[in-house]
C-alpha cells in the first residue's frame, strides 16, 4: 500500500522504555498513538498526512492486530470522522487523519455531530495542514473548523519529541474537555526528522481482543431537540472551560523569558522553529533557541487562556503576533483582551509579515527585522540588526541581475507513461479534429488527471471537489446546446462521485458524458488502496467493481476501454457524445497507474537480469531523418520523455523529436501522432537482455540478409 514501504521503519514502533526512535515526525506521531493506548485508527489519504496511513498498513500485521487495535483506511474523510462515534458512548481512545482543508470540509458534517455530542473517550483527529509553497489544495487553514465547532487545536512545536507528547496530551485534553481534538501538523514537519525516547506501548483496555460487553444507550447523546440546546450550553459553560483548565495546569503553553522585558512575541507553536531561526539570524537568539525577546509559545491554539495571555501582555509596550493564514484570530484576541483591560501595548502581526501565504523564512525575517527596527531592542543594536539583514538579502541582487525576467512557472504534469495522458490526447484530438463534436465544456476534478487544465492538453473548465466534477456539470448539460463531458478518477468515484455525482446526474434524468480514469489506485495521493485496487488496506479481497456500482444506480450506457488505445478512446468519446441514447453514458479508462507498475516491474526485472533469464522491453524513438519537427507528439501529448535535438538535417532549422531514455515504452507518443494522422516517424524496438540460443541465431540471420540488402 502506498508509494513507499515503511517496514523498517515499523519496527522501531515496537520499541519500549529506553530506546530511541529515529526517523519522520509521522513516525513519532503513530508511536505516540500506540503510548496513549488507542483502540481504533483510521483516515483518509491526501498529503501530507498519507505516510501515517501507510506506516499504520505496514504495521497492522506485526503490531496493531497483535494489540487489538483495529485499523481501516476509511472511503472518505466523513467516514473517518464517523469512526469517531466509537468514543461517544464508550471510554475508548481513538484517532483518525485527513488532509486539511479539503479532508476538513468533506468530514464537518460527521465531526459537527461528535463535537455537539461529545465524548468519552479520547478523539484525536491529526489534520496535515497542506498550506503555501508546498501545497497541492485549497489555500485555508484548520482554525476556522476548530472555532466552528467549539473543539480545541493543537498546532506543537515541531520537534519529535514535542509531537509525541502534544498526541498524548490531546487524549488527555479530549477526556478532560469531552471533545474531539485537533492536531495539526504542517507539511514539512511531517517530513522533518528527529530523534524520539520512546515508551511502551500501551495495550487498549477495550480492543478487538477484550471487547465491550454491552451496548451503552443515553438519550442525551443524540442529536436531536431539545438535547442539541443542552449540548450547546455544555460547550461554552463545561467543556471550552474544562479545555482552558487543562492547557493551563498541564503548561501546553509555553513562555520562554527573555532579557527584552518590554517586548514580547506570541506565536503559533508550528511557526516557532522559523520564528527562532530568524532570530538568531538577526542577532537576538542564540542556536539553541534561548531568545532575548520573551516568547509565548501556543502549542494550543484554540481556545486560548486570557489569563496566560495577560499575563504575557502586561508590561510589555510592543508585540509581534506570528500567526500564519487569515483571518488573524490570535491577533484579534489579543488585541480585544488588551483594550478591554486598559493595557498599553501596541499589538502588531499581519501588517508587519503578510495577510497571506506561508510563513517562510524570508517572509519572517523580514517581519521580525520591521518589528525589532522599530521596537530599538537594548540586546542588539538597530545598526547591527540592519546590517546583518543586508547580509542575508546580499543575494538577492545578484539573482535579480543574473535573472533580469521571472522565470517561467513550471506547472505540475503527468508522469511518463501515465495512462491518463492517452485519454486527454483522445479528447483534444476529437476537439481538434472534429470541432463540432469534440469542442464542448469538460467539468475537471481532483486527481493527478487535474494535470489536463496544464498545457499541453488545456482541458478541463472548472474544479469543484474530489469526485465532484460530474455534479458541477449539472447545470452546465442542459444550458450548452450539446453534450458535455465530466472527469473523475477512480479515487474520487469512489469516495464522493458515485453518490453526489452518478447518483445525482441519473436522479436529474442529465445527458452528458462522464469519462472515469480507472487506474486501480487513489493515486494522487500515493497509490493508495481503493475499491477498484481489489483488496483494501489489509489486503483483504474487496470484490467490487466501477462497472457493477454503476449498474446499480441504473447506468445502462457504459463502455470500457483501454486507456493506451487513443484511436478507440476517440471512436468511443465521439460515440458518446453524438449517439441518440440520452441519459448519462459513462466511458471507463482502464490502464493501471504507470508509477505502481514499475514498482512492481522494476525489481522483478533486476532479478530476472540477475539470474541471467532473458529480458525484453520495448522502446520508443524517433527516426531523425524522417521526423520534421512538427512536434504534434508534443502538443497533443507532452510525455516527459519526450524532448528536443537539432536536426541532422542541415535544410532544416526546426529541432526535431527525441525520446530520452526515461521512457518506459508505454508507446503514447507514437500513437498520438498517429492518431491524429501526423507523423510517421516514431518506431519502435524491443531491447533483449540475456538472448538465449533462437534469439541470437535470428539475429545473426538478419544482420546477414540486411548485409547482403544494404551493402555499405
Amino acid at each position: 500500500m502506498g508509494e513507499r514501504s515503511f517496514a523498517e521503519d515499523v519496527k522501531q514502533l515496537g520499541y519500549g522504555e529506553g530506546q530511541v526512535l529515529r526517523g519522520e515526525g509521522i513516525l513519532a506521531i503513530t508511536k505516540a498513538l500506540l503510548q496513549s493506548g488507542v483502540s481504533y485508527v483510521g483516515g483518509y489519504p491526501g498529503a501530507p498526512i498519507s505516510h501515517l496511513l501507510d506506516v499504520l498498513a505496514d504495521a497492522n500485521d506485526s503490531l496493531l492486530r497483535p494489540l487489538g487495535i483495529y485499523f481501516e483506511l476509511s472511503g472518505s474523510e466523513a467516514a473517518a470522522a464517523a469512526l469517531l462515534g466509537a468514543s461517544i458512548n464508550y471510554p475508548i481512545r481513538g484517532a483518525v487523519t485527513w488532509k486539511s482543508v479539503v479532508g476538513t470540509n468533506v468530514a464537518s458534517d460527521a465531526l459537527s455531530h461528535v463535537a455537539s455530542a461529545g465524548v468519552l473517550g479520547g478523539a484525536l483527529v491529526v489534520i496535515g495542514e497542506d498550506y503555501g509553497e508546498g501545497a497541492s489544495i485549497l489555500q485555508e487553514r484548520t482554525h476556522s473548523a476548530a472555532l466552528k465547532s467549539s473543539v480545541p487545536l493543537l498546532d506543537p512545536r515541531n520537534t519529535l519529541q514535542s509531537f509525541a507528547r502534544f498526541v498524548e496530551e490531546g487524549f488527555g485534553l479530549s477526556e478532560a474537555c469531552n471533545e474531539p481534538v485537533l492536531f495539526s501538523i504542517r507539511i514539512r514537519a511531517c517530513h522533518m526528522r528527529g530523534t524520539l525516547a520512546c515508551r511502551d506501548n500501551v495495550r487498549p483496555a477495550i480492543s478487538m481482543r477484550s471487547p465491550l460487553e454491552a451496548p451503552s444507550f443515553s438519550l442525551e447523546r443524540i442529536n436531536l431537540p431539545p438535547f442539541t440546546y443542552a449540548m450547546e450550553a455544555k460547550k461554552f459553560e463545561q467543556r471550552l472551560p474544562a479545555a482552558r483548565r487543562y492547557i493551563l495546569e498541564r503548561g501546553l503553553n509555553e513562555h520562554r523569558r527573555g532579557t527584552e522585558s518590554h517586548l514580547g512575541i506570541v506565536m503559533q507553536g508550528g511557526l516557532w522553529n522559523t520564528t527562532v531561526r530568524g532570530l538568531h539570524l538577526l542577532g537576538l537568539a542564540d542556536v539553541r533557541g534561548r531568545s532575548a525577546v520573551p516568547m509565548l509559545i501556543l502549542n494550543a491554539i484554540h481556545p486560548l487562556v486570557p489569563e496566560e495571555l495577560l499575563e504575557f501582555l502586561r508590561g510589555k509596550t510592543r508585540v509581534l503576533v506570528v500567526e500564519e493564514g487569515m483571518p488573524n484570530y490570535i491577533e484579534r484576541d489579543l488585541k480585544a483582551l488588551a483594550h478591554d483591560a486598559k493595557l498599553d501595548v501596541e499589538i502588531q502581526g499581519k501588517e508587519v509579515f503578510s495577510p497571506h501565504g506561508e510563513y517562510v523564512p524570508a517572509l519572517v525575517i523580514g517581519g521580525l527585522r520591521k518589528f525589532l527596527v522599530s521596537a530599538n531592542p537594548t540586546a542588539q543594536s538597530v545598526t547591527a540588526i540592519e546590517d546583518r539583514y543586508a547580509a542575508l538579502t546580499a543575494h538577492r541582487d545578484l539573482v535579480r541581475a543574473a535573472l533580469p525576467e521571472p522565470v517561467s512557472k513550471r506547472p505540475p504534469s503527468f508522469c511518463t507513461g501515465c495512462p491518463e495522458r492517452p485519454v486527454f490526447s483522445a479528447m483534444k484530438v476529437l476537439r481538434t479534429q472534429e470541432p463540432a463534436v469534440g469542442d464542448t465544456h469538460v467539468a475537471a476534478d481532483i486527481g493527478c488527471h487535474t494535470f489536463s487544465t496544464q498545457a499541453p492538453f488545456n482541458v478541463g473548465n472548472s474544479v469543484l471537489g474530489y469526485g465532484m466534477g460530474l455534479a458541477s456539470s449539472s447545470a452546465v448539460a442542459p444550458l450548452f446546446g450539446k453534450r458535455v463531458m465530466s472527469v473523475m478518477g477512480d479515487g474520487g468515484f469512489w469516495h464522493n462521485g458515485l453518490t453526489n455525482g452518478v447518483a445525482n446526474a441519473m436522479y436529474n434524468r442529465q445527458d452528458s458524458v462522464l469519462v472515469i480514469l480507472d487506474n486501480f489506485y487513489t493515486s494522487a495521493t500515493g497509490q493508495h488502496h481503493n475499491p477498484s485496487t481489489g483488496t483494501n488496506a489489509r489486503n483483504e479481497p474487496t470484490g467490487m467493481t466501477i462497472p457493477q456500482a454503476l449498474r446499480g444506480v441504473g447506468v445502462s450506457w457504459i463502455r470500457t476501454v483501454d486507456s493506451y488505445d487513443i484511436a478507440k478512446m476517440i471512436g468511443t468519446l465521439r460515440e458518446a457524445l453524438t449517439t441518440r441514447v440520452k441519459g448519462l453514458k459513462v466511458v471507463i479508462a482502464r490502464g493501471e497507474c504507470q508509477l505502481e507498475r514499475q514498482r512492481r516491474i522494476r525489481p522483478l526485472t533486476r532479478t530476472r537480469l540477475s539470474e541471467g533469464r532473458t529480458v525484453v522491453q520495448p522502446r520508443f524513438g524517433v527516426d531523425p531523418e524522417v521526423c520534421t519537427g512538427d512536434h504534434s507528439c508534443m502538443r497533443l501529448n507532452g510525455c516527459p520523455s519526450l524532448t528536443l535535438r537539432e536536426s541532422p538535417d542541415p535544410l532544416r532549422e526546426d529541432p526535431i523529436a527525441h525520446v530520452d531514455e526515461t521512457c518506459v515504452g508505454c508507446g503514447v507518443c507514437g500513437e498520438v501522432a498517429h492518431a491524429a494522422v501526423l507523423c510517421p516517424s516514431f518506431y519502435q524496438v524491443r531491447v533483449i537482455a540475456n538472448p538465449g540460443w533462437w534469439t541470437r541465431a535470428v539475429d545473426r540471420l538478419r544482420r546477414a540478409v540486411i548485409g547482403a540488402l544494404a551493402p555499405a
